[in-house]
């Protein structure tokens, strides 16, 4: 298996675990786009807290070549967890 079919099997694989993570306050559904013919992943969160809408990505992922670019993730220890976890020690933040 070439690298970039290997890194698009881990970050499904990983991403598709946080879609179980509900969060805890309002009502929030959490959703995954993952566009395997460009390379793009993303879980985002859509609902009402209240009487305040939430939308936004909570995570974002892109395959570039070889490298997987991080464009939005909520804590850098989560970050780095993640790429010791897939076995990738260093990552590139855009």
């Amino acid at each position: 298996m070439d690298k970039l079919n290997h890194y698009r099997q881990l970050v499904c694989n990983c991403l598709t675990q946080y879609t179980q993570i509900k969060p805890t306050l309002g009502d929030i559904e959490v959703f995954k786009f993952f566009d395997l013919e460009r390379n793009h992943y993303q879980i985002f969160h859509a609902g009402w807290d209240g009487y305040q809408r939430v939308f936004g990505a909570f995570i974002h992922i892109d395959l570039i070549g070889d490298k997987i670019w991080m464009l939005n993730w909520g804590k850098s220890l989560r970050k780095k967890l993640w790429y010791i976890s897939i076995g990738t020690a260093k990552y590139n933040r855009r």
